[in-house]
C-alpha cells in the first residue's frame, strides 16, 4: 500500500527540520526524511556538517518568535559581538554584521530534530530521496528513493518541501518550467572548506583571532574570489576556513605560476595565523574538517512550483556576499512549513496559494539578495591593491556596513570629494565601477520591492532582474591579481 501524507519534507538540515516543525504545528500530517542516522541528522558530507557555524542573533530570535524554540548554550556555544571584514593589508577593519553566535552545529541539528518530532512530525532516518513523483498533469505527487534497507520507496504527499541542499535531486528532476532553475551555474558556486581546531594562543593579535568577534579576511592571494574566516568558539577552539571561486583561483595560480588547491590554501591560511599554536583537529561528532560547495548568487526567484516548495541551500539561499546559509534557512524553513500547513487546511495546494511563500520570504530576507550578488561580483573584480585602497578611501564604515547588510543602498557620501582625492587611474576606475555597482544595487532593490503578487507577472519580472545582473557580470570579470 502506498503511503500518503499532507506534507513531505525531504532533508533534515536546518531548513528541513524547521519546515517539519512548522508544518506539524500547523496541523498537517508531516513526514521528515533524511539520509543520515538520527544522531547525524542533516549532516552534509561524510566529513560532517562542514559549516562556518555563524548566525546572526536576529535569526535565532526569529525561530523563537515564530515557533517558540528557545536555544540553549549547548546549541549556541559562543556569543559574538559582531563580524568584521579586514582589508588584505590588515589596515582597515569594517564591521558588517552585528551580534550573533558561533554555533555548535551538530548539537543544533539534533535539537531541531527533537523540536520537529515533539511538534508531531514523523521522522525516518536513512531515507535517500532520489526524485519527485510527477503526475500526468505535471504536478508533484510525492517522492521516491531508497529506504534505510536500500529498498525502493514511493510516498505520496499533497505538498513536498525540498530541503535537500544545493545538489537537490528534487529540484534537478522537476519538469522543465519557468519558475525554478533546475541547475546552478558553476560560476555561482564557491568551493569552501574549514577546520575546527583546538589551539593554544601564542600571542594576542585581533587581526588574526578575536575571542569576541568573527573575522573575515578579504585577500585575493589567500582566498581568490572569496575570503578567509576565523570564527571563535568556546574553550580555545576556532572554526577557520576559506572559500574560493574557480576562475579566480585559476587566474591567481597562472599569475603566480603555481598549482595551489583549496586544501593547500586552507593549510597555508592556518599556518600564517600567528595566534594559533599547538593546533589539533577537534574530532567531536566527526566534524573537525571538511569541504563542500556553496551557492553565492541571488536566491531562486520562485520558491514554489506545482505542489512543490523549496527552502535553504536547495533554493540558493546563502547570502551572496558572505555565503552564510544558516539564517536564511531558518527563515525559509519556518515560512515554508507554516504556509504548507495553511494550504493543506484550505484544501488548496495550487501554485497561486503557495505564492504567499515567495512574498513572505522576499519581505523577510530575499529582497536584498540581488543587490548583494552585484556587490559580490564587484568585489571579485578587485585585486588586493584596489581592495586596500578602496576599503580605506572609497566609502565610510557606515556605508560599507549598509552595503554588506543589503539594506537601503547609500548615496556614497564621499563621491564628489573622492573624485578629486583618489590617486591613480586604476583606483579611479575602481571607484567609478563602485558607483556603477551601487546604482545597479539600487535598481535591484527597486525591482525586488515590486516582486509580483502572483505567478502571472513573474516571467517579465524575472527576466528584468536577470538582465540587470548579467550586465554587471559582463562589466566586472574576476581579476584577483
Amino acid at each position: 500500500m502506498e503511503e500518503a501524507y499532507d506534507v513531505i519534507v525531504a532533508g533534515g538540515g536546518i531548513a528541513g527540520t524547521l519546515a517539519a516543525t512548522a508544518a506539524a504545528k500547523g496541523g498537517a500530517k508531516t513526514l521528515l526524511l533524511d539520509r543520515n542516522k538520527r544522531e547525524e541528522v542533516g549532516k552534509k558530507t561524510n566529513w560532517g556538517w562542514v559549516c562556518g557555524d555563524a548566525v546572526a542573533k536576529s535569526h535565532i530570535d526569529f525561530i523563537k518568535e515564530k515557533l517558540g524554540i528557545v536555544l540553549t548554550e549547548k546549541e549556541l556555544d559562543l556569543k559574538v559581538d559582531g563580524v568584521y571584514a579586514l582589508s588584505p593589508d590588515l589596515q582597515t577593519k569594517i564591521m558588517f554584521e552585528g551580534e550573533g553566535y558561533s554555533l555548535n552545529r551538530p548539537a543544533l541539528a539534533r535539537r531541531l530534530l527533537e523540536e520537529a518530532i515533539k511538534a508531531g512530525a514523523e521522522f525516518r532516518e536513512g531515507y535517500e530521496v532520489e526524485g519527485p513523483i510527477i503526475g500526468s498533469d505535471g504536478k508533484l505527487e510525492g517522492v521516491f528513493g531508497k529506504d534505510d534497507k536500500k529498498q525502493e520507496f514511493r510516498i505520496k504527499g499533497k505538498i513536498v518541501i525540498d530541503a535537500l541542499g544545493m545538489a537537490s535531486t528534487l529540484r534537478r528532476r522537476l519538469p522543465q518550467n519557468k519558475y525554478i532553475e533546475r541547475e546552478i551555474s558553476i560560476e555561482d558556486i564557491e568551493s569552501t572548506g574549514r577546520y575546527i581546531l583546538r589551539f593554544t594562543p601564542a600571542e594576542k593579535d585581533e587581526n588574526f583571532y578575536d575571542p569576541h568577534n568573527a573575522l573575515i579576511h578579504l585577500n585575493q592571494l589567500w582566498a581568490p574570489g572569496g575570503y578567509g574566516w576565523v570564527f571563535p568558539k568556546s574553550s580555545n577552539r576556532v572554526n577557520i576556513g576559506i572559500g574560493v571561486e574557480r576562475r579566480s583561483l585559476e587566474k591567481r595560480n597562472k599569475a603566480l605560476n603555481s598549482n595551489d588547491t583549496l586544501h593547500k590554501l586552507i593549510d597555508d591560511y592556518v599556518a600564517l595565523n600567528k595566534v594559533l599554536s599547538n593546533t589539533s583537529i577537534d574530532t567531536s561528532d566527526n566534524n573537525g574538517k571538511g569541504y563542500w560547495s556553496v551557492s553565492v548568487r541571488r536566491h531562486q526567484h520562485s520558491l514554489v512550483y506545482a505542489n512543490y516548495m523549496g527552502a535553504g541551500d536547495s533554493m540558493s539561499m546563502p547570502n551572496p556576499l558572505s555565503a552564510g546559509g544558516i539564517g536564511p534557512a531558518m527563515i525559509a524553513g519556518t515560512l515554508a512549513g507554516k504556509i504548507a500547513a495553511e494550504a493543506v487546511a484550505a484544501n488548496n495546494t495550487s501554485m497561486e496559494f503557495l505564492w504567499k511563500y515567495n512574498l513572505e520570504f522576499n519581505k523577510e530576507y530575499g529582497s536584498k539578495s540581488g543587490a548583494l550578488e552585484v556587490f559580490r561580483v564587484y568585489l571579485q573584480s578587485l585585486n588586493n591593491d584596489m581592495l586596500n585602497y578602496g576599503m580605506k578611501h572609497f566609502i565610510t564604515p557606515e556605508e560599507a556596513k549598509t552595503l554588506a547588510y543589503g539594506g537601503a543602498v547609500p548615496e556614497l557620501s564621499v563621491f564628489k570629494a573622492a573624485q578629486k582625492l583618489i590617486s591613480g587611474i586604476a583606483n579611479m576606475k575602481a571607484f567609478k565601477n563602485l558607483v556603477f555597482a551601487v546604482r545597479k544595487m539600487k535598481r535591484l532593490m527597486e525591482l525586488y520591492a515590486k516582486y509580483p503578487a502572483s505567478p502571472n507577472g513573474f516571467d517579465a519580472w524575472n527576466e528584468a532582474v536577470k538582465a540587470e545582473i548579467e550586465e554587471v557580470k559582463k562589466k566586472f570579470p574576476v581579476n584577483p591579481v
